[in-house]
């Protein structure tokens, strides 16, 4: 028999092998998701009176979006998921390239719904869309967050776009509605920007240089000009 220590070495590096796998075939999803989030959004946008409200989608800055956010992905308690979020672009053509971030953390508001649910958010203003565009940040701490209302209330959608910056919504088993996910924060995922660009890119470089989309983001910024335009 090996004496302990070696197979104690064993052990770690068929351990270490068994994460870097996991980690590769992470990083390879971004395109998979990509579509996803595409998805997620053109059925939330295709419900009559049960969407995000077209006047607030019209104003905002920037879109975010991550799609099928597993609760068997938890740990202890905490929540993790990964998505995109692309920007107005400055001259007014147009959104930005999407950039990739990851949401950590975060309140109970999350678990309502099952087991699967997918979260978008709306960022309303430039000091909003900073924030997002940083390392990372703190919904309901370095950003104001509510939220988001549902359907064709003006009353609602005007309330909601002076009381946040960022307002956030989820849908879980067919359930469109507000959530509040203050405590989560998000961060800037530079494995799947990798991914995707092919080169290291922080979010800001994406999102405000002219950095073409990939192909994997055709049918994300498709959904993004069919829903939304600046009014």
């Amino acid at each position: 028999m090996k004496p302990l220590s070696i197979r104690l070495g064993h052990l770690r590096f068929g351990a270490c092998l068994l994460m870097g796998s996991a980690l590769l075939s992470a990083a390879s999803d971004a395109p998979a998701r990509l579509q996803a989030a595409a998805t997620a959004f053109r059925e939330v946008m295709s419900i009559p009176d049960k969407s995000i409200p077209q006047e607030l989608l019209n104003k905002a800055e920037c879109v975010v979006i991550v799609p099928d956010l597993k609760k068997g992905a938890f740990i202890l308690g905490g929540k993790y998921g990964k998505g995109f979020f692309s920007c107005r672009k400055k001259n007014g053509a147009g959104w930005s390239a999407p950039g990739s971030v990851r949401i950590e953390g975060g309140s109970v508001g999350w678990q309502v719904g099952g087991t699967e649910m997918d979260v978008f958010m709306l960022v309303m203003n430039e000091h909003g869309a900073d924030r997002l565009l940083g390392d990372k940040f703190t919904l309901g701490g370095d950003a104001t967050a509510a939220l988001g209302p549902v359907g064709r209330t003006t009353e609602a959608q005007t309330d909601a776009r002076m009381t946040a910056e960022i307002l956030t919504w989820s849908r879980a088993r067919g359930l469109f509605a507000g959530i509040a996910l203050n405590g989560s924060t998000l961060r800037e995922d530079k494995d799947w920007n990798m991914d995707l660009y092919g080169k290291t890119l922080t979010n800001r470089e994406i999102i405000t240089g002219d950095v073409a989309s990939p192909k994997a983001a055709a049918a994300l910024m498709m959904e993004l000009d069919r829903y939304s335009s600046r009014k």
